[in-house]
């Protein structure tokens, strides 16, 4: 474009040249008539194309402002979002253009933003043209603007009742030899005291569960809904326990204080209080897939976007299947005739749910190696090929990856597939971790905002 503009300047003055060795009187009076509005004509030509090249620039630092602007502020607050825009544009824009007004109008489920500029002239400044007015519009719309179902589901398998802290699985260890607050099994007996089930001896000792640590992630993302929905009008909470089945502890509502009272009431089923003594998850995610239903666009009540919050350890597993039908020979267990079952879950029982245009995010809360353990080393602690993970779950394993790898290391490769992108899965081995992973999933699920405009 600009080597066309250098050639037509090059023709223009050439010609100008030739009638100024014109000594025709006539020719003299039109070149002088003439010459400003042809010079002007062409500098107009020149400026315009220079202002719209200019506005495609801006354009672009719209549209990165706004982005950028809803990820990190709460879009229902106009003036917040106008401050930041502005704070992001100015620190991009370049000599080429000075910025005027930014509006942002947060109606109709989407958030647009429109800004004015002006482009400084060249030869336009020969009729008292100074500048070119520009604007650009962009509009971004997202989970942060939509109708929107949380569907928060939680293993209450029995490997969340291990203790939360490393202080407290020693304190278990040390006390009746287990990490984990089991509600079945031997009863034990420390000093005077009788205890009936190691739930019983880590409630004696105010030892938290994992359990207990799901309870407060679920409470950061109920704090969250609330700030991202103050008026409570758009975004719903639903609660699940996920176990041998799915269990509806909380149908989607806009309370979060009704969510709150159902997570922290044990009769619920969602506290260290109780523990499900297997989990399917072939068997509760179909049923999930039924409860959530198909994802909407967002654009109403009706018509929600839907995300389900999946908190887990991503074992497939039962208690029998470890200790049922077991062959000892000198005190060791030598095989098991249900050992292979233990096993990751099969990312695909997740596209239950993800076909239907529902996002699955995941919590994968790490499984703790017991290799002093043998039904850990029989069953989560062998390997991927002992699995037989294909006839067994129907699972396909990652390329590149070998089947010698224990089942307890492919379980962060099969949640991460079961995720509906990377940035949606977390691994989490800390109370810390967990407590702050579900939150950071969603505020990760909030910031998937789109260019609409």
């Amino acid at each position: 474009m600009r080597s066309g503009l250098s050639c037509s300047f090059a023709r223009l003055f050439k010609a100008l040249r030739g009638l100024g060795r014109d000594r025709s009187g006539n020719v003299a009076i039109v070149v002088a008539l003439t010459l400003v509005p042809m010079i002007v004509a062409v500098g107009a030509s020149f400026d315009y194309i220079r202002a719209y090249n200019v506005r495609q620039r801006m354009q672009s630092d719209l549209d990165a402002a706004l982005i950028a602007a809803v990820k990190q502020i709460d879009t229902s607050d106009k003036d917040a979002l106008e401050e930041k825009v502005s704070d992001w544009f100015h620190a991009q824009v370049e000599n080429s253009y000075t910025l005027g007004d930014i509006d942002i109008d947060t109606s109709n489920h989407k958030i647009t933003a429109t800004a004015s500029g002006t482009v400084p002239t060249t030869l336009m400044k020969i009729a008292n043209i100074d500048t070119v007015d520009v604007s650009v519009a962009s509009a971004v719309k997202g989970p942060t603007t939509s109708y929107l179902n949380v569907y928060i589901v939680i293993d209450t398998s029995p490997s969340m009742l291990l203790a939360a802290t490393t202080s407290g699985q020693s304190t278990m260890y040390a006390g009746i030899g287990c990490q984990f607050a089991c509600h079945t099994g031997d009863s034990h007996k420390i000093g005077n005291k009788t205890y009936s089930n190691n739930y019983e001896y880590s409630t004696a000792k105010n030892i938290k569960l994992r359990a207990d640590v799901a309870g407060d992630a679920v409470e950061e993302v109920l704090d969250m809904i609330d700030t991202s929905d103050s008026s409570h009008e758009r975004i719903k909470v639903g609660l699940y326990s996920l176990g041998d089945t799915l269990t509806e502890v909380l149908s989607p509502t806009l309370s979060t204080d009704t969510a709150r009272t159902r997570l922290a009431d044990a009769s619920y089923g969602l506290t260290s209080a109780t523990s499900k003594a297997a989990t399917y998850f072939d068997v509760s995610l179909a049923t999930l897939k039924q409860k959530v239903g198909a994802g909407g666009d967002g654009t109403s009540s009706g018509s929600p976007l839907k995300l389900v919050l999946l908190l887990t350890d991503g074992v497939q597993s039962k208690r029998e299947w470890v200790t049922d039908k077991v062959t000892w020979s000198n005190k060791q267990a030598i095989s098991g005739a249900y050992w292979n079952k233990v096993a990751p879950l099969n990312p695909d029982w997740c596209g239950y749910l993800k076909d239907q245009s529902d996002t699955m995010a995941v919590l994968y809360t790490e499984y703790l190696p017991i290799t002093t353990d043998w039904g850990y080393n029989a069953t989560v602690g062998a390997t991927m090929a002992s699995a037989n993970w294909k006839s067994t779950w129907g699972g396909t394993m990652d390329s590149g990856v070998s089947t010698s790898i224990t089942r307890r290391d492919y379980i962060p490769y099969a949640l991460s597939d079961c995720a509906s992108s990377t940035s949606l899965f977390i691994s989490a081995s800390s109370s810390a971790e967990i407590t702050a992973g579900l939150s950071a999933l969603f505020t990760q699920y909030l910031a998937s905002v789109r260019l609409t405009q």
